[in-house]
């Protein structure tokens, strides 16, 4: 069966939103009761252009019933688009994550009963994604639902509901600092140790690659690693007159805090001023309002684009198997391969 007849149609899900008169997520069935992965890859390499419009436009896309049914079937799935892969371990990220291919990880390796709250993935570094792929290997026994949330039509309603705030982020930038362990603690969401996070076996070549990147930083009489990271951008621009609320405050304030974190002491404006918490909750809150919860079937495949949509993760029970893979932005791709820059000369405030 060639690619051109593969049967894929738009449906639509519980829980969907529209937003400008367009579906979020946008959901993609594939009908071709035989379909083969081969065949899967041959079609979505013919559309990758157009999929990375809708990814634009819509923020998400959902694609269910698609012959995928491994982490290595998964890889291919990505590998079709022809789009840049990010490895998770050239990042800056916090998250304990186990990987199955070059191109494929566990989503997050934190206990069940912590929740993941919305967030820009890998928003609180200077180098971060520009889009990224969930699949479903095992859903849930129950939650586990994937909240999604478009960041352009919460600044929007900020813009509306609380306008000092909004332009504060976006003028003023934020500030994230963060305690890493000596040693991965998978009890934490944020468990990552300062030396997988900065590929480091001695603090020298930690502190060489914070110096290059614009971070600043102390150690602690534990080993842990305390760093703070230059001004970073709180709200960018994704096209004319389109503006998204692109960070990590959310998360930063609900859901950084383990035995070595405070939430209240993770993150300031970009000129060291304090943000106020009442107006915090309100935007989470909003968010909230805002947010579509994605309950798994197996088999699933989501594209989020970064810069439009946020993400998280609900408390479940049982096992729960979602994988991840990132996609580089083009600009990012110095940083990726080494060739670092400080943070701050390329990621102030928009």
């Amino acid at each position: 069966m060639p690619a051109e007849a593969l049967d894929v149609e738009a449906v639509s899900v519980r829980g969907q939103q529209k937003h400008g008169g367009e579906p979020f997520p946008l959901v993609l069935r594939c009908a071709s009761p035989a379909a083969k992965l081969d065949q899967t890859v041959d079609w979505l390499a013919a559309h990758a252009s157009d999929f990375e419009q809708k990814a634009d436009r819509h923020g998400a896309i959902l694609f269910r019933g698609f012959p995928v049914q491994s982490p290595e079937d998964f890889d291919r799935f990505i590998a079709a688009f022809g789009w840049e892969n990010f490895p998770y371990e050239q990042s800056l990220s916090n998250a304990v994550r186990k990987n199955y291919t070059p191109r494929v990880f566990s989503a997050n390796e934190a206990p069940a009963d912590v929740t993941i709250y919305l967030h820009h993935e890998m928003a609180q570094t200077p180098v971060f994604p520009s889009k990224l792929f969930f699949y479903c290997q095992q859903p849930a026994e129950s939650g586990g639902a994937t909240p999604l949330c478009r960041s352009d039509v919460l600044f929007e309603q900020m813009l509306a509901r609380c306008p000092d705030f909004a332009r504060d982020c976006e003028h003023k930038g934020l500030r994230y600092t963060n305690v890493m362990p000596a040693e991965d603690d998978a009890a934490s969401g944020m468990g990552r140790s300062w030396q997988s996070t900065f590929r480091a076996n001695r603090r020298e070549e930690a502190e060489q690659r914070l110096h290059g990147l614009g971070y600043s930083w102390e150690w602690s009489d534990d080993g842990c690693l305390r760093a703070t990271t230059p001004v970073l951008p709180a709200v960018r621009e994704v096209g004319p007159g389109r503006k998204t609320f692109f960070n990590q405050l959310i998360a930063a304030f609900r859901g950084w805090k383990d035995s070595r974190n405070d939430p209240g002491k993770a993150i300031t404006f970009g000129d060291g001023t304090p943000l106020d918490r009442d107006t915090v909750l309100t935007v989470a809150e909003m968010a909230e309002q805002l947010t579509y919860d994605h309950a798994w079937q197996q088999g699933d495949v989501v594209l989020v684009d970064n810069y439009v949509a946020m993400h998280g993760r609900r408390t479940f029970s049982g096992s729960r198997r979602i994988l991840a893979s990132l996609v580089a932005a083009e600009h990012h791709g110095a940083e990726l391969h080494g060739t670092e820059h400080h943070g701050a000369e390329h990621h102030g405030a928009s």
